[in-house]
């Protein structure tokens, strides 16, 4: 159980981060925190997080934006499925690489995010929406240095 209280608490404090109030003109540029912890816990435990933990994550992210129910959580179990396919490769990438491919799975998550949108009707957002995962991608190192030292620390297989 100890290892999984680490992995919840990080995915509680990226779905905090990912709920905190920015200013408006700033809100198109946020992070997409709750996938790039989720990225890192399916490349590091793939046995413990998986596609049903990134669905129920996505489920909460839902509820805590106010977005249509399952958007985040289908976006979130598609960034999971694929990171479960290729963490065996990815993971030995050096972290420039990495965070290439961490800027594709968002670029992913939010292509699903938008392409959900459109479906319901929502005005299709601007290009500057487009930083949010390229951002994400500059975080990476640092997030996954953090990370794998929590990991470390508390002894999460």
């Amino acid at each position: 159980m100890r290892g999984y209280s680490i992995i919840l608490a990080t995915l509680l404090i990226s779905l905090v981060l990912s709920v905190l109030p920015m200013p408006e003109n700033l809100q198109l540029y946020r992070v997409q925190w709750t996938a790039l912890v989720l990225v890192y816990w399916c490349m590091a435990v793939p046995e413990k997080v998986g596609v049903g933990f990134a669905f129920v994550t996505g489920l909460l992210l839902d509820i805590l934006t106010g977005t249509l129910l399952g958007q985040h959580a289908l976006g979130l179990s598609v960034v999971g499925f694929i990171t479960l396919k290729t963490y065996r490769r990815v993971r030995v990438f050096p972290l420039w690489q990495q965070s290439v491919f961490v800027v594709a799975l968002l670029v992913v998550e939010r292509l699903l995010f938008f392409w959900v949108d459109g479906t319901i009707g929502r005005p299709a957002k601007t290009a500057e929406s487009w930083m949010a995962p390229l951002l994400g991608g500059l975080i990476w190192p640092w997030l996954f240095i953090v990370m794998r030292d929590l990991r470390r620390r508390f002894h999460t297989p």
